[in-house]
């Protein structure tokens, strides 16, 4: 297990490095002139000679590449021209936005699509199977800007139960002392009921957003890996010894098909850590995806590639957790001893 880790992480280095020198070159293939994004149409030549010396660019490409690996190397992604303030320190302060609401959408997306995959596998060729199967097939199609304006509208305006932008009413949010930027979690360390009911609350409907194309796609995964398994002999040997129909399904059927739904859950994390862009930009969010749209807008080149290297780090990392949940689902896998 151990080797296996290892191998893995220093594959990971080797990716990361390549991820580095594409998004470095493709930046920089980006038309226009990033100092005079910055700085405006109105700025003067003077302005933004000094403005490209200070981001580097009246240098080589390959000088420019060299010190942004060296500065890399000391885990520094340099300084944003547009904010002044640190990547690393903004990734600080968006990134919680965004793990909370890719767990959120996450936890929807597993519960109800397991729920329907188990269902619609239990009913097979019945109507509760053609049903969740309809189901989740449009929620593949649902466009998801489409699907949360509709959601915005229903429950924001026309039965304005639900908050439609942003993570905490504004008022509520002077009294919360942001230690973590998690907001469920800052509002608890504060002692803030009402704000953490806030915060809770403007979380639903984006997260219904993010979570309804993973919950379409983990329902039919669950479907088909449980059908395979339950025309295994094991399981006719366990409904023949008068095991209870329940524990065939959940214990002795699902367990052994969960290794194709963690493999689809695992991806879909990823994907949805690395920022939903037209989520967040819908719902005013500020997580990752609404930075790193703000920052190809302005030409900000240093948080483009520090954050497309940060997310590439954490989808990388999601993955090589979801092998590692593998040995548990299934006992005969023992990574990196056949290697």
């Amino acid at each position: 297990m151990l080797t296996y880790i290892l191998q893995r992480l220093l594959s990971m280095l080797l990716s990361l490095f390549g991820v580095s020198l594409l998004v470095f070159f493709m930046v920089h293939l980006i038309p226009g002139d990033a100092a005079l994004a910055i700085l405006g149409e109105r700025a003067t030549e003077e302005a933004l000679t000094e403005l490209r010396q200070e981001m580097g660019l009246d240098k080589p490409l390959y000088h420019q590449y060299g010190a942004f690996l060296w500065n890399l190397a000391h885990l520094d992604l340099g300084r944003s021209f547009k904010t002044r303030q640190p990547v690393v320190d903004e990734i600080k302060r968006h990134f919680p936005a965004t793990v909370e609401l890719t767990i959120a959408a996450m936890v929807f997306a597993t519960l109800f699509g397991m729920t329907a995959g188990i269902i619609a596998a239990v009913n097979r060729g019945k109507f509760w199977d053609y049903a969740t199967m309809f189901g989740s097939l449009a929620g593949i199609s649902m466009p998801i800007f489409w699907l949360g304006l509709m959601l915005i509208l229903l429950f924001g305006y026309t039965f304005p139960i639900l908050p439609s932008s942003q993570r905490l009413d504004a008022v509520l949010d002077l009294d919360v002392q942001h230690r973590t930027h998690f907001y469920l979690i800052d509002t608890l360390l504060s002692g803030n009921l009402t704000a953490f009911r806030s915060a809770v609350s403007h979380l639903i409907l984006p997260a219904i957003t993010l979570g309804t194309v993973p919950l379409a796609i983990i329902a039919r995964m669950t479907r088909s890996s449980l059908l395979e398994v339950l025309n295994q002999p094991y399981i006719v040997t366990a409904r023949a010894k008068g095991l209870p129909e329940r524990s065939v399904i959940l214990k002795h059927g699902l367990k052994n098909s969960m290794i194709s739904v963690l493999t689809i859950i695992g991806l879909q994390f990823g994907y949805l850590m690395s920022g939903a862009i037209l989520t967040e930009h819908i719902f005013s969010w500020p997580g990752l995806g609404s930075w790193l749209r703000a920052s190809v807008e302005a030409r900000d080149i240093r948080p483009i590639q520090g954050g497309v290297l940060f997310v590439a780090a954490v989808f990388m990392t999601v993955n090589l957790v979801v092998d590692l949940l593998y040995t548990y689902f299934d006992p005969r896998i023992r990574m990196g001893e056949n290697a």
